[in-house]
């Protein structure tokens, strides 16, 4: 009787353990849904800032650190009605941060808070000082090559202005670079090229190498044109730079402008030896439309020091 009692109960205890409990993911779910909804409680009521003391907020900060960016477009809240965060302002009249009637920010409005008179403005200080620190650094760039001339026992080797493009460096190339009519370089040129080619190669800047001639026509079989002339001449000097200084090719380049830009007019007695020139441009590392100013301010405060 008893081990027949016994199965008996073992049996029963086996039916109920096969009464699985399917339903214990509605626990997990219940608690996922009270975080969640516990998070956007949390997230709405940090969006909803007391007015008058965000207001007493900024005043603070404008005290402690000047005037501030505007924080909001139009509003207090951290958050927009949608419920992203504001664009920022870029305040450039420079808001006071002194809240309004509003409790809005103290410009003049968030579509008006931008000045188009500061922005010019702005823009402009940061080209004159573009201008200002790129001339400097060529009028550097022409003592450090005036120096090396000198050493070189060639002071008058080369003369030197500004331009639109930056610092020209002009060298002469009747008797000096080239013989009439050749674009063969001569001893003398080499000697002008060898003392500047050490500060040239130094320089952060790119060069660019043009050759000029006068305005006698000349046709032989070497040379159909002034074009070809002028242009072998820079391509020669430009080649020797690399080969003498090792200067990269790629930051040089050569432009044969033949006589169509004379150093003085034709009318000029001397415009025959004068023209006939090889520049090398230390180009100016700033925007085309700053290009004036280099030529403006370079010359007005280098004239004596370039006829050195």
């Amino acid at each position: 009787m008893s081990g027949g009692g016994g199965g008996k109960r073992r049996g029963h205890e086996e039916e109920h353990e096969e009464h699985e409990n399917h339903e214990r993911w509605l626990v997990s779910y219940a608690d996922m849904m009270t975080l969640l909804m516990v998070l956007f409680i949390v997230l709405f009521a940090i969006s909803q800032v007391d007015e008058k003391k965000f207001a007493e907020l900024k005043t603070g900060l404008a005290t402690g650190f000047g005037a501030p960016a505007q924080i909001l477009e139009g509003g207090s809240s951290l958050l927009d009605a949608g419920g992203a965060v504001a664009p920022d302002d870029p305040n450039v009249a420079g808001s006071s941060g002194k809240s309004t009637t509003d409790g809005t920010s103290g410009s003049s409005g968030a579509q008006g808070s931008v000045n188009p008179q500061a922005v010019a403005n702005l823009a402009k200080q940061q080209q004159e000082a573009q201008v200002k620190g790129e001339v400097n650094n060529l009028k550097k760039a022409q003592k450090d090559l005036q120096k090396a001339l000198q050493k070189a026992g060639l002071k008058n080797g080369a003369t030197f202005r500004f331009d639109e493009r930056g610092l020209v460096v002009t060298i002469a190339t009747d008797n000096v670079l080239f013989d009439s009519g050749s674009a063969v370089l001569q001893p003398r040129g080499e000697r002008i090229l060898r003392a500047l080619g050490p500060t040239l190669r130094a320089l952060p800047n790119n060069l660019s190498v043009d050759g000029h001639t006068n305005n006698i026509p000349i046709h032989t079989a070497q040379f159909a044109n002034n074009w070809e002339l002028s242009g072998l001449r820079a391509s020669n000097v430009l080649t020797y730079m690399h080969d003498s200084d090792a200067i990269p090719y790629g930051r040089m380049s050569f432009t044969g402008y033949g006589d169509t830009e004379p150093r003085v007019p034709v009318s000029n007695p001397r415009s025959v030896v004068l023209n006939r020139r090889v520049e090398i441009v230390v180009l100016a590392r700033v925007d085309d439309s700053a290009g004036r100013a280099i030529d403006n301010l370079g010359n007005s405060s280098s004239s004596s020091s370039t006829d050195n």
